[in-house]
């Protein structure tokens, strides 16, 4: 596997968490049904991004293979009630750089790290789903499939910040 790396990012570089997330919109547009805008662009809501550096909890990073970009991921603070634990919110990879372990090796790396994090998939988004299924069975903390009633389309695992 290339050497990967996760670099946090500033919010002087919002603009290229930005254009990356074009191409997460991208590959998401057939499920969600998502139009672009008159610009020729996926809509973005600027508030929600600059909250990855402003808020506690929150952040955004790029994922670095080999010394070059190859996707990034944002983790923001669950905000969702009784839930108090850190969400593996979007995860992107490149598709260069995909089916090389980084998106997994990402994952693990943040899920088995400090505190309880929440991992969430569309349950229309059949790869997602199957990438959530591996990254869950290659944990070593336990992990269990809580029912949220926020948006029925998600599937979503508490991971347990205490070890196996």
């Amino acid at each position: 596997m290339l050497p990967i790396a996760l670099l946090p990012t500033t919010a002087d570089q919002a603009p290229l968490i930005r254009n990356l997330y074009q191409f997460y919109s991208y590959e998401s547009s057939d499920w969600e049904q998502e139009d672009v805008e008159v610009d020729g662009r996926f809509y973005i809501h600027d508030e929600h991004l600059h909250r990855y550096w402003q808020d506690d909890g929150w952040g955004a990073y790029l994922v670095l293979a080999d010394g070059f970009i190859a996707g990034f991921v944002l983790v923001e603070r669950s905000e969702l009630p009784g839930i108090d634990a850190l969400e593996l919110a979007d995860l992107f990879i490149l598709k260069k750089y995909r089916r090389h372990g980084i998106g997994q090796a990402v994952a693990l790396q943040l899920l088995g790290g400090e505190g309880d994090w929440l991992l969430r998939c569309y349950a229309q988004d059949a790869p997602a789903v199957a990438f959530c299924k591996a990254v869950l069975a290659n944990l070593s903390r336990p992990a269990q499939a809580i029912a949220l009633a926020d948006e029925p389309d998600l599937l979503s695992f508490l991971v347990s910040g205490a070890r196996h």
